[in-house]
């Protein structure tokens, strides 16, 4: 049974996918402020977006262990 001060601590596969997730939001809002396109895969091809057309995503979620 679990103690009401112990923490869960979150997998690590879960801290990395955050990390990825931030660092690529990061990456594309510096993109579109420098004015560079982003190269998406999209419909089976390579798409290039220009930075005007650049939507940056809030990547804010948290997730916890069951």
């Amino acid at each position: 049974m679990k103690k009401e001060n112990e923490k869960v601590e979150t997998p690590l596969a879960i801290r990395a996918e955050e990390a990825l997730k931030k660092a690529v939001a990061k990456a594309i809002a510096e993109h579109r402020l420098k004015g560079r396109a982003i190269a998406v895969w999209r419909d089976g091809k390579v798409t290039r977006v220009p930075a005007d057309q650049i939507v940056v995503r809030d990547v804010k979620t948290r997730y916890s262990a069951a």
